[in-house]
């Protein structure tokens, strides 16, 4: 049974000539809303001819630095050719007279995304490759020369963490509106341990299973997706975030903790790590608490973004609230690496 006709907050006759004229589609327009998204609302775009994929930031006022579309244009088209899979991206629009917002359109590529890091529907003898082929992507990933890519100025080599650290408490700040004392403690301690290694590298920022997209039948990766936080950063950033699956239950956020994971045919935290190391080209600095705790801090400050947006009624899915209140899982767990 077809999915009922979608009524978005725009106006789709405006768009399907605007795509008509830019890239040449031809038939009628369809529209499918991607379920799961927390933050950059994105549609599936369907002509007859083409299958795209339209990404625009969300309606209603937004914090200065977020939803940064223009960004994730820029580094999807950087990274055309590379050894990172990205969707081709075929243009960007920056008013706000097609979708009521900056957009960008990117192709439609076939794959598998997993909401959960156990991926579920695909079998144990393929996880074990997945996985390994998430760290072989993240590897590849930092081994880019950013700069031969065109990405100079994309973001501020070195102070890397205490930069972000700042960003992300004055974050939380525009958007609070609880008390969370395990937020507070994190704040405060990763602010003041931050370790000297000033490694910089393209980090993604969102790196994780609900991200990415495999191949339809092989174990590989085929295209990172959401590259809102991307940016010139630590790579252990990114590593530490990668590996959160292992540190948090399946409950929240669709984390390992607690699962057979010998069972499930996925490896340990301490083998994808390895794996990831093996797979860099050149030196990696390891990993420590610090890069752990500072990556639940951050997750933690954007759970606590959604629940912000969903009492404003400008989240973008639909269980905003419940997700929301991740927030203080991921600030108690956080607060539990700080040590004494």
């Amino acid at each position: 049974m077809p999915n009922p006709p979608v009524t978005p907050p725009f106006d789709p006759a405006r768009l399907a000539d605007f795509l008509t004229r830019q890239l040449g589609t031809k038939g009628e327009m369809r529209l499918e809303p991607i379920a799961g998204g927390q933050s950059n609302p994105t549609y599936f775009v369907t002509f007859d001819d083409r299958r795209l994929v339209l990404r625009k930031q969300p309606d209603g006022p937004v914090l200065p630095s977020a939803h940064a579309v223009d960004r994730e244009y820029r580094v999807l088209a950087a990274l055309a050719g590379s050894a990172v899979p990205v969707p081709p991206v075929l243009l960007y629009h920056g008013e706000r007279d097609i979708v009521g917002t900056p957009f960008y359109i990117m192709a439609r590529i076939e794959g598998r995304v997993f909401a959960e890091s156990m991926m579920a529907g695909a079998n144990a003898a393929e996880r074990g490759a997945m996985f390994r082929s998430v760290a072989e992507t993240l590897a590849a990933l930092h081994d880019v020369d950013w700069r031969a890519v065109g990405l100079e100025g994309f973001g501020r080599p070195g102070n890397y963490f205490q930069r972000q650290i700042s960003r992300w408490t004055r974050q939380w700040e525009g958007e609070r509106f609880r008390d969370i004392p395990d937020l507070s403690r994190l704040a405060t301690w990763l602010a003041a341990n931050i370790p000297d290694d000033d490694t910089t590298t393209l980090c993604h920022g969102d790196f994780r299973i609900g991200n990415l997209m495999f191949h339809p039948t092989e174990p590989r990766v085929v295209a990172v997706l959401d590259w809102e936080l991307a940016t010139l950063g630590h790579p252990l950033a990114d590593l530490a975030f990668s590996a959160l699956a292992w540190r948090s239950r399946p409950e929240d956020y669709g984390g390992l903790k607690g699962l057979d994971l010998a069972a499930l045919g996925i490896p340990t935290e301490a083998e994808y790590l390895a794996h990831y190391y093996r797979s860099r080209r050149g030196p990696a600095p390891p990993l420590q608490p610090f890069h752990t705790a500072f990556a639940l801090f951050r997750f933690a400050v954007i759970f606590e973004g959604i629940a912000a947006r969903a009492r404003r009624g400008t989240a973008a899915s639909a269980n905003a609230a419940d997700v929301g209140n991740l927030s203080l899982a991921f600030a108690r767990l956080g607060a539990a690496l700080i040590p004494g």
